[in-house]
């Protein structure tokens, strides 16, 4: 698998779609994925808008439990990569990100309107 990194400043604003969830590696026993250090993994929809474009959702995977991220709270993501991946008839792109953190509120709201 192909690893492709991604720059997450060129992606314009990045908001938590759907808050972190576990990822299972079998979804009938609830077997929880973990990464090579036995950390569970943890999957995130965020969405991606950029200036005059359309919003598209992907879903990320990031190795712990993200700490303060809600549905609809701004987000930056850190280590981005995608993989493409085919098996048999199947394809796609998957997303794997080193963090996923809350932006600050407090962050673009100084000053005053110009």
């Amino acid at each position: 698998m192909q690893s492709i990194p991604v720059d997450t400043t060129r992606l314009g604003v990045l908001r938590c779609a759907i808050a972190p969830e576990v990822k299972y590696s079998n979804t009938e026993t609830k077997e929880i994925k973990k990464d090579r250090d036995g950390n569970p993994v943890h999957t995130v929809a965020v969405t991606v808008r950029q200036d005059g474009r359309r919003i598209s959702v992907i879903e990320i995977a990031v190795s712990g439990e993200p700490k303060g991220i809600s549905e609809g709270a701004e987000v930056r993501v850190t280590g981005l990569v995608a993989f493409a991946w085919s098996m048999g008839d199947r394809h796609g792109i998957s997303f794997r990100a080193d963090a996923i953190t809350p932006v600050s509120v407090t962050s673009g709201k100084a000053g005053g309107a110009a």
